[in-house]
């Protein structure tokens, strides 16, 4: 599926967008009443009931049991007779995920189409592993549960610090509800990742682990080695058990954290080529634009950030369900197409392996519906144009280290705080979060740049959303002109700019936990 490009289809004189050539439903860009009549591509559409922004509208008669089409893909089967002007959507359209068929790496693209931009740079942090941080933190990292207080205790003696010519952006605590009453296994190892992932950071310059001393995850797995080509975060260990319970444990970090500010020296912002950038791209509150502005844009966004040899990673493994064929036909190779598959199947497994879970492993939230989208093929297929036209290079396990340059993909759950946290972990170093309903969202240390896909919540939730994308569907700019907005705002904020999810304080930091709890 190529990019929507709104702009060559767009008549803002018109309520109604058509996607592609081959839809026989339309988006309303504007909410229209019941009865209605509107003369769209030289015929006359009576609108037969009320249909509300970002939702479907039928402008050709689709008996049932046929396919509706919407981005010129199959998103379902008519559950009853549909005529020209009439509503489409969980009332009328059923969906089916069996039966598809994938091709691997049929459609491989050069970017010939993207402009290379002359060399551009933002001003980072270079770390010894050749990563470059866009921020600066000391973080401070609960082993378990069992040390979250103690955690939050010592950031909050940090809050009113200046740390002078240091560079430090501030000190941040990462506490969680994991790290015992776990058995040693798939759980465990996630969580061991994550943590680690976070702490050896490129937006981190030094990490203290505290651990309450006899929990499952003990604080030894993170010990930085003293060999000294080890290039990981500069680190310190302790427990409140051996500090001698709380207070001392808090004070010993506080000290600990000094200790390794003067160890590392001042820090200061250099020259960095974009090709640096590593973006999360992550959606939430999705509605019937989000796959239409927001996301496409995105993908403009990725697809330049890729020409410039940086790195876009794609999440949310529920959230392709039903759009996988489009990715596995850009896998680099049938290998990546493969795996990418494998995830799915496992995450599909993994639902049904809860007897509450629904029938279909992949399903979307109320608010979706609410917004325009019916079921989960409408929203992957949205979904994916986050991820622009380039190739898929390689799939990764949730909080694994992010090696590989260009479009990847990292099996994450659809909500956003873990899925967000297991990219971070994973090493990205910003993050694009774009939403249709309104999603408010932070990370302790990466900065969330969040995208509103339709203005009316880029105007009511202004203090969250960085960029409107509504001015695609209000007819005001491109696909192609906001997704250069937003690369050129990624690297102001990779140079320090503050996102309006970081000047609020967001700090959403979730683990994903998937098994039992002894």
């Amino acid at each position: 599926m190529p990019l929507v490009t709104v702009d060559s289809i767009l008549n803002t004189d018109n309520p109604l967008i058509r996607l592609h050539r081959n839809d026989n439903v339309v988006i309303a860009r504007v909410s229209v009443s019941a009865g209605a009549t509107i003369e769209f591509e030289n015929h006359e559409i009576v609108i037969s009931s009320s249909v509300a922004a970002g939702h479907k509208v039928a402008v050709s008669d689709i008996s049932q049991g046929s396919a509706v089409f919407k981005y010129g893909e199959n998103i379902g089967t008519a559950s009853a007779d549909i005529h020209v002007g009439d509503l489409v959507h969980v009332h009328n359209l059923d969906f089916d995920l069996s039966g598809r068929k994938f091709e691997f790496a049929t459609t491989l693209n050069d970017l010939s189409d993207i402009p290379l931009l002359p060399e551009q740079t933002f001003q980072g942090y270079p770390r010894a592993d050749g990563r470059v941080g866009t921020r600066n933190y000391v973080a401070i990292i609960a082993a378990s549960n069992c040390s979250a207080y103690a955690v939050q205790q010592v950031e909050a003696a940090f809050q009113n610090e200046s740390f002078g010519n240091s560079g430090i952006d501030g000190v941040v605590c990462f506490p969680h509800a994991d790290g015992c009453g776990q058995v040693e296994g798939r759980d465990m190892q996630i969580l061991r990742r994550t943590l680690d992932g976070v702490g050896n950071h490129p937006n981190v310059a030094a990490a203290v682990m505290v651990g309450l001393g006899c929990e499952t995850n003990q604080i030894s797995y993170y010990t930085r080695s003293e060999d000294a080509s080890d290039t990981r975060t500069s680190q310190r260990g302790l427990t409140l058990q051996e500090s001698g319970g709380t207070r001392r444990a808090v004070q010993d970090s506080i000290k600990a954290v000094w200790e390794l500010i003067d160890e590392i020296g001042d820090i200061e912002r250099v020259d960095c080529p974009a090709s640096k950038l590593v973006a999360a791209l992550e959606c939430g509150g999705s509605d019937g634009f989000s796959g239409v502005t927001s996301n496409p844009a995105v993908g403009y966004f990725s697809d330049l950030l890729v020409k410039q040899g940086g790195t876009v990673c794609l999440a949310e493994t529920p959230e392709i369900c039903g759009a996988e064929h489009l990715l596995t036909r850009r896998a680099a190779n049938k290998s990546v197409g493969d795996e990418l598959l494998r995830m799915v199947d496992w995450y599909q497994n993994y639902i049904a392996s809860f007897p509450d879970a629904p029938t279909v492993g992949c399903d979307i939230e109320p608010g979706n519906k609410a917004g325009g989208l019916t079921n989960i093929v409408e929203k992957s297929l949205g979904a994916v144009a986050k991820a622009g036209t380039s190739n898929l290079m390689a799939v990764y396990d949730y909080a694994e280290r992010i090696d590989q340059a260009g479009f990847v993909f990292m099996n994450t759950p659809g909500y956003d705080p873990p899925s967000v946290t297991g990219m971070a972990a994973g090493g990205c170093n910003v993050c694009f979060f774009t939403t249709g309903r309104g999603s408010c969202f932070g990370f302790p240390t990466v900065p969330v740049i969040k995208v509103a896909s339709n203005s009316k919540t880029g105007s009511h939730m202004e203090e969250d959303m960085d960029i409107d994308a509504g001015v695609i569907s209000d007819g005001k700019g491109t696909v192609e002109e906001v997704g250069a907005a937003m690369y050129g705002f990624a690297l102001e904020v990779a140079s320090g700019r503050k996102t309006f999810s970081e000047s609020m304080g967001h700090r959403e930091f979730v683990t994903w936990r998937q098994g039992p709890v002894l």
